[in-house]
C-alpha cells in the first residue's frame, strides 16, 4: 500500500502520523504504515491550529490520549485508536490489539460478517469457542467497576458512579450485588476471568459502564447492561429498569458481532505488515 504522497514543492509529506515512538505496539504499527512520528504537543488540543493538514491521519495508543482524541473529533481529523483486543487474550500474554478508526471501540456493527477469523481464534484459543445462551441463571448481579482510565477519559467519578447504580439497580431487584473491580491483569484471566467468575457464583447478569467485561458474559451466555458506548450496544441494554427481564441477544445476530469483532482485532505480526491498516480501509471496519 503506498504510504506517502507528493507535495507541491516535491517534498515528501506523510501520510500518516503518530504519537509514541518508543512504545512497543506502535513501533509495529509504524513499520506497517511508515507513519511519521510527531510529538504530541502537535496534535494537542491546546494548539489552536496543528502544523498538520487535518486531512492527513493520526494513530495513537491508550485512552490517555483524551486531549488528542477530543481535538480528532472536534477538528475532523481521521485517527486509528489502538488499544487491547476484543477476544482472545485471556491468557498469560496479550496477542491481539484492536484498531478503531475515529473511535474508542467499535459501535456499528456491520451485517453479515463471514466468520473464517472467528473461527481461527477459536482454534488459537479453544475457551473462545461459543456455546449459545446458558439457562437462566437466579444468582446475584455482577456489578464491574471501570478502571481508572476510561473514568477520567469520560470525566466519570468511579465511586458516585458506583454509589448511584447500586441505588438505581435496587430500585429495580432484590438480587444480590456483587462488585468486582478490574484490578490488574493477573485477576482478569483464566480462572479469574469474568466468564469463570459468572459459572462460579451462578451470575444472572453483569452490569458494567463499557468494559469488555460485557462481551466476557455475553460470550459466555448471560445477559449484559452497559451505560457508556461499546462493541456490545448493538446486543445489549442501557435501561436498569429491566434488569429483571434482562434479555439474551439473537444468537444469529450475536455471533455476526463475535465474526466482526474478529476481523477488527489483530496480532502485532499483522499490524507490522500493514495488514491491519490495509483490512480496516478495504472493508470500512469503522463507524460511519
Amino acid at each position: 500500500m503506498e504510504r506517502y504522497v507528493k507535495k507541491q514543492d516535491d517534498t515528501v509529506a506523510p501520510t500518516m502520523l503518530m504519537l509514541n515512538a518508543d512504545d512497543e505496539i506502535m513501533k509495529h504499527w509504524q513499520h506497517g504504515t511508515n507513519a511519521l512520528v510527531i510529538d504530541r504537543k502537535e496534535i494537542s488540543s491546546k494548539i489552536k491550529d496543528s502544523p498538520w493538514p487535518v486531512h492527513i491521519p493520526i494513530a495513537f495508543r491508550s485512552m490517555t490520549k483524551r486531549k488528542e482524541i477530543y481535538k480528532c473529533w472536534e477538528t475532523g481529523r481521521p485517527f486509528y485508536y489502538i488499544d487491547n483486543g476484543y477476544m482472545g487474550n485471556l491468557m498469560k500474554k496479550k496477542h491481539f490489539y484492536r484498531v478503531v478508526k475515529n473511535n474508542i471501540q467499535h459501535t456499528q456493527i456491520k451485517p453479515n460478517m463471514p466468520g473464517d477469523r472467528f473461527m481461527d481464534l477459536c482454534k488459537f484459543a479453544p475457551y473462545m469457542n461459543y456455546y449459545g445462551k446458558k439457562p437462566k441463571q437466579n444468582g446475584p448481579i455482577l456489578l464491574v467497576t471501570p478502571s481508572e482510565k476510561p473514568c477520567q477519559f469520560y470525566n466519570l467519578n468511579k465511586d458516585t458512579w458506583l454509589n448511584e447504580t447500586i441505588a438505581e439497580l435496587k430500585k429495580h431487584t432484590d438480587r444480590k450485588i456483587i462488585v468486582r473491580e478490574k484490578g490488574l491483569r493477573p485477576n482478569r484471566i483464566k480462572e479469574n476471568s469474568v466468564a469463570a467468575q459468572c459459572a462460579r457464583d451462578q451470575i444472572y447478569a453483569v452490569v458494567t459502564y463499557q468494559s469488555m467485561a460485557a462481551l466476557e458474559a455475553l460470550h459466555y451466555g448471560i445477559p449484559a447492561f452497559t451505560m457508556a458506548p461499546s462493541c456490545v450496544d448493538s446486543v445489549v441494554s442501557k435501561d436498569l429498569s429491566t434488569i429483571e427481564n434482562a434479555q439474551y441477544p439473537d444468537e444469529a445476530q450475536f455471533k455476526n458481532l463475535l465474526h466482526y469483532l474478529a476481523y477488527c482485532q489483530y496480532s502485532l505480526d499483522e499490524i507490522n505488515r500493514g495488514v491491519a491498516l490495509k483490512m480496516i480501509e478495504e472493508i470500512e471496519l469503522y463507524d460511519k
